[in-house]
């Protein structure tokens, strides 16, 4: 998959980023999960780059963002993500992240409120998995590289059916999962094995929608159920059918309940 783009400069970190639709329109930053890329937001970006500026970007270590020595912090992915609006003349947008750049997203509207308008938190939590077990894929990665970890990832990504009826599209993920650095993916698990945004959340006052898939394990229902309790007046939207990457797997729903979102006054 090629995507035409622009590389920004971070902090002296080249990060690619693709900007779509009217330049003065309301703007929407989509932020990557752990192990894809902007391609992940096709469907969404499509959909949205006719009535919004719809920005995404490659988190660093991921797609064509450079991939600096880790480890990497939840702070710096979020100061990267500033850095993306800020290079692009943007002084607020909506965001939407999944997984990893749902944290980013919970980041983004609890340090910097100024910044956002929307918030829609996908697939994510506020502490995701334990130290343990990102510190052991950290090391797993950097000694045999991404495809020692494929069969888990992609198993988490989708569900068994979507697998069986889209080969296709399982298999395009998992070449951008093996086409990424192993520096970047091992320093991106370090900055989850860190992060812990338990105390930031209930602080978020932006309008804020939960979106989770009814199959995810690896941010589970339960998580979705818990920052939707903590944040104040956020929706919640349990697609059923879905495992992790629930924009992927179940992108009509997913899109539309976006637009919905980002559309109302």
């Amino acid at each position: 998959m090629t995507c035409p783009g622009i590389r920004v400069e971070v902090d002296g970190t080249g990060l690619f980023a693709v900007s779509q639709g009217p330049e003065d329109a309301p703007a929407v930053l989509f932020s990557n999960s752990l192990g894809t890329d902007v391609h992940a937001w096709e469907h969404q970006a499509e959909a949205l780059a006719g009535t919004f500026r719809v920005v995404r970007y490659d988190a660093r270590g991921h797609g064509r963002s450079d991939a600096p020595p880790g480890p990497y912090t939840i702070d710096r992915l979020g100061a990267d993500a500033v850095g993306v609006l800020d290079a692009l003349g943007i002084e607020r947008a909506h965001v939407c992240g999944i997984s990893l750049g749902g944290m980013v997203a919970l980041w983004l509207a609890a340090r910097h409120p100024e910044r956002v308008g929307r918030a829609v938190f996908a697939a994510t939590a506020a502490r995701i998995g334990s130290r343990e077990l990102w510190e052991e894929r950290a090391r797993a990665v950097r000694a045999g590289g991404t495809a020692a970890i494929r069969d888990l990832v992609v198993s988490r990504f989708f569900s068994p059916a979507f697998a069986a009826g889209q080969p296709r599209t399982v298999e395009r993920f998992t070449e951008a999962l093996l086409g990424m650095s192993a520096e970047g993916y091992a320093a991106s698990c370090l900055a989850l094995a860190e992060a812990d945004l338990r105390d930031a959340v209930g602080g978020i006052r932006c309008p804020s929608l939960v979106i989770v898939g009814d199959l995810d394990v690896a941010t589970p229902l339960a998580e979705a159920r818990w920052l939707h309790g903590r944040i104040p007046g956020s929706g919640l939207l349990v697609l059923e059918g879905a495992a992790h990457l629930c924009n992927v797997e179940r992108p009509g729903p997913f899109t539309e309940a976006l637009v919905r979102f980002l559309s109302a006054p």
